[in-house]
């Protein structure tokens, strides 16, 4: 039996995110985790940069760094991290050089207080500068989670202000289910010309 008969070749959409950080970020590369939450897109992104790349991770919340640093002690990684309590609008505050690519998870901390999201005002800020520290042909990639109680407004305006990009500087394309329930999470990724 052939084994891509039996895969499921639709994938969601954090899973689309992460195969195409893989396809762009390499050993050695600086790269931001734009939204630490539980720490596992820092994680993954440490895996990748390895022993000679560096990520910087951002989070407003307590716990999130605490649990962001805590899964990259046990992955034995947190040398490679930068962990910042800092929203991700403040991100060159920290950074002035070139990245490789931006992760973005939009909405609230998973299992955390929904009232504490990301916001459209300062999510667009934080694409703005993270676009204008991409190299050449660095991505940024965002998952947006817009169900339930939160998260509509925010989309709009990202998806708004995605749209308004030169299509000479940038490509953004988007991933979305239009056949499921819920208001599955949506995958962007933008790429620097």
């Amino acid at each position: 039996m052939e084994l891509g008969r039996t895969m499921k070749v639709l994938k969601n959409s954090l899973r689309i995110s992460h195969d195409i950080v893989e396809k762009v970020v390499c050993e050695g590369d600086v790269v931001v985790d734009a939204t630490a939450g539980n720490g596992n897109d820092t994680l993954f992104l440490a895996k990748l940069v390895g022993e000679s790349g560096h990520i910087y991770s951002f989070d407003i919340q307590d716990i999130a760094i605490e649990k962001t640093k805590e899964k990259l002690e046990a992955g034995k990684v947190a040398e490679r991290v930068t962990l910042i309590k800092d929203g991700h609008q403040n991100i060159d505050k920290y950074l002035q050089k070139d990245i490789k690519a931006a992760m973005f998870n939009l909405g609230y901390l998973p299992g955390g207080n929904h009232s504490v999201h990301t916001t459209s005002h300062t999510t667009i800020l934080a694409i703005q500068k993270c676009l204008d520290l991409l190299v050449p042909h660095g991505i940024v990639m965002l998952v947006i989670y817009y169900g339930g109680d939160s998260g509509f407004d925010e989309k709009g305006a990202v998806m708004n202000f995605l749209s308004t990009l030169d299509c000479k500087k940038y490509s953004v394309l988007m991933h979305d289910f239009i056949n499921q329930i819920n208001c599955p999470p949506i995958a962007v990724c933008i790429e620097k010309l």
